[in-house]
């Protein structure tokens, strides 16, 4: 009788175990990300862009608010917040606090679909069946406003225009360094919930800026593909959460999106018409508050040393 509940308990407890260090451990084992990004003309002077995403702050999440306090240390050039920066309709004085000595800095930034919309619960294994039928949307419809609370993220809005970041939700604009520098950056918003609206960004980078990038929060292929073609050098992006719960040594299951797993994190490139752009995708440092897990992917933030092409 022992032998014929061993086996069924043992997957019991591994199984238990593997969700305690997901939720516990590895979900708060936040890391900094350092790679080099040639995608600045020739003669330029480095830039350190520190990139941050997906915090889905909820009230009580001490650690996280010092992890990202601390990024200022790194003394960036400029930051780039791809959204889904809540994930608790009180969030939004916590996710100043933690983001207030970054918000020092110049800064652009998108939001996302978590910034307006409350979370729902909702079966984790949902994603998977979403990628087998190719949904990719809140409800399978991509509409999240039906049935789903809204979130205040107007405050979040407030505080980072007042600080100085520029707001990129279907416009353009510009940040201007210490130094002189001019960046001109192109965004949209949030492609999960067909916010993105490219026709008013159309036409590529601007003239007399010494670099230009492109920004989003969902990377979408439709939207890289717009991006690419009109011959950005640099595109950020988040929400994909590195596929969150991976496997090792094999990686990503899913990535919220029409991305393939194999770009789901991390710099790759994106080709389009011919063209090619770098892109990087923030894993992202927090989780919907249904799901606190992560597993074989450690949150993280991203600092770019970008450098001149050859």
């Amino acid at each position: 009788m022992r032998a014929r509940y061993a086996v069924p308990l043992g997957i019991t407890a591994v199984g238990a175990a593997g969700i305690g260090y997901a939720a516990g451990i590895e979900a708060r084992s936040f890391r900094l990300r350092r790679i080099t990004v040639p995608a600045l003309p020739p003669g330029m002077r480095p830039l350190r862009l520190l990139h941050v995403s997906d915090i889905h702050m909820v009230c009580g999440q001490d650690k996280k608010r010092r992890w990202l306090q601390s990024l200022a240390g790194l003394r960036p050039d400029f930051v780039v917040n791809t959204g889904d920066n809540l994930s608790d309709k009180k969030g939004v004085p916590e996710v100043l606090d933690a983001l207030g000595p970054l918000l020092e800095f110049p800064g652009a930034y998108v939001f996302g679909s978590n910034d307006y919309y409350a979370p729902k619960l909702r079966n984790p294994s949902r994603y998977l069946l979403e990628k087998i039928r190719g949904q990719h949307g809140l409800n399978g419809r991509n509409d999240p406003a039906i049935g789903v609370e809204r979130n205040p993220w107007e405050g979040l809005r407030d505080a980072f225009d007042a600080a100085g970041w520029v707001g990129l939700s279907n416009t353009r604009g510009r940040l201007k360094l210490g130094d002189g520098t001019e960046i001109a950056l192109t965004g949209l918003d949030d492609p999960h919930i067909k916010r993105d609206r490219y026709a008013r960004v159309a036409g590529g980078p601007e003239s007399g800026a010494d670099l230009s990038l492109a920004v989003v929060h969902a990377p979408y292929l439709r939207v890289l593909d717009a991006f690419t073609a009109d011959d950005y050098p640099l595109i950020l992006a988040g929400h994909t959460h590195g596929g969150q719960l991976c496997i090792p040594f094999y990686g990503a299951l899913v990535t919220n999106c029409d991305l393939d797993t194999a770009r789901v994190k991390g710099l790759s490139t994106h080709e389009a018409e011919g063209r090619t752009s770098y892109l990087h995708v923030s894993a992202g440092c927090g989780a919907n508050r249904y799901t606190p897990v992560r597993f074989a992917c450690p949150p993280e933030a991203t600092l770019m040393t970008l450098v001149p092409r050859d």
